[in-house]
């Protein structure tokens, strides 16, 4: 019988979405994130460099392990059921990322920037994994690593302007902008080809544990995909050839030729990206399983309640945010915003040093941890509601 959850998934789950609120907090509050990339070699630290580095883990495991829960949920309820939970999932993930997640960024009921990021993403992949999950799954994961690998032989390809056929581009493969009637703004984060492959090879994923997969051979087998992701990831790097668009070179020191190095680019996320952040993550389910202690179980009840947290980070650090800006001397309206918090021209001036938004990051655990803790024991107290299995 299959444990209707798996202790290393959810700590490596919760262990990203600790990090993923360590990067909103510092969008909202550190005082250079208004003024230069924390990437951008030239300006950075090595603390702040690593401080956004660090991650980047995020959203390729949220996406990758949504396929992986997808397929165990097949296992548990059949293709045809879940082809209807992913559609419908799907479905709302995309309504809470422009409706919900979207108030949470910008506190504007007028909605004057359209964001596709992590959420829509992750809801769009579900949709077409409705569809393929019918598949045979070897043919899942050639598709899967065709979007993945495939993607970056495009990036030279760019549709200019701002009509349906950029904007459809866009969706599809790059980062853009585009203006929409009415004034506002479509911003595409999260492009679908390559995001939509991480689901499809996350799915596949879920092979591995099947309920008949021997927990020391499936151990072996992530160890040699980690390991072979990592090295993989190392050379293609090394030669600065096919896999990403931003070559690394040689800089003043060899800690920022290192930072050079692991500056991979996120959107669209290129194939060395996924390579870099995957593999050490299947690393850590391949050494987490069975080995999960007091503070770590502690983590996995974040990795149980993922949109719970997701939702909730996003209110409570604006909120903060606006209460920072008020007591700092900036206006209530200065937080209810039209682009995204580090553009905004009201915050000049705005800030904290990046100690003060570590402390703001741990000060938010600390908040939600209970919260998260309560909805974890709700759910499982009330698993005969349906609605649960979507937040």
């Amino acid at each position: 019988m299959l444990k209707s959850r798996i202790e290393s998934i959810d700590f490596l789950r919760g262990t990203v979405m600790i990090f993923m609120a360590l990067d909103h907090v510092r969008d909202y509050f550190h005082a250079d994130a208004f003024l230069y990339d924390p990437t951008d070699l030239t300006k950075t630290s090595v603390i702040l460099f690593f401080t956004r580095w660090i991650t980047h883990y995020c959203a390729p495991v949220f996406v990758f392990l949504a396929g992986t829960s997808a397929f165990i949920i097949g296992i548990r309820k059949g293709k045809k059921e879940l082809s209807v939970f992913l559609l419908k999932r799907g479905l709302w993930l995309i309504f809470l990322e422009l409706i919900v997640v979207n108030f949470g960024w910008f506190f504007n009921f007028h909605f004057p920037l359209v964001t596709l990021l992590v959420i829509w993403v992750i809801g769009f992949g579900m949709i077409v994994l409705a569809a393929v999950s019918y598949l045979p799954w070897k043919i899942i994961l050639v598709l899967g690593v065709l979007l993945v690998a495939g993607h970056n032989a495009f990036d030279s390809f760019h549709i200019p302007g701002g009509d349906t056929d950029a904007v459809a581009w866009s969706v599809l493969h790059e980062f853009g902008r585009f203006s929409l009637p009415g004034g506002r703004i479509l911003f595409v984060g999260y492009p679908v080809i390559p995001w939509t492959g991480v689901m499809l090879l996350g799915y596949c994923f879920g092979n591995f544990y099947q309920p008949s997969f021997d927990a020391a051979r499936r151990k072996k087998i992530l160890t040699y995909i980690g390991f072979s992701a990592i090295f993989l990831f190392v050379i293609l790097r090394f030669f600065n050839g096919y896999g990403d668009s931003s070559h690394w070179s040689t800089q003043s020191t060899p800690v920022f030729t290192v930072l050079s190095f692991l500056k991979v680019s996120k959107y669209p996320p290129s194939l060395l990206y996924v390579l870099m952040t995957l593999g050490p993550a299947i690393l850590f389910l391949a050494f987490s399983e069975n080995r999960i202690g007091t503070v770590a179980r502690k983590v996995t009840v974040l990795g149980r309640v993922p949109m719970f947290y997701y939702l909730i980070h996003i209110y409570f650090i604006h909120i903060f945010a606006l209460i920072a800006a008020v007591m700092t001397g900036y206006s209530t309206s200065t937080m209810i915003l039209n682009v995204w918090v580090d553009n905004s021209p009201g915050l000049s001036g705005y800030g904290f040093s990046l100690g003060v938004t570590y402390l703001v990051w741990i000060g938010l655990l600390v908040i939600i941890y209970p919260l998260c803790v309560w909805y974890d024991k709700y759910k499982i107290s009330h698993r005969d509601q349906w609605w649960l299995s979507y937040i």
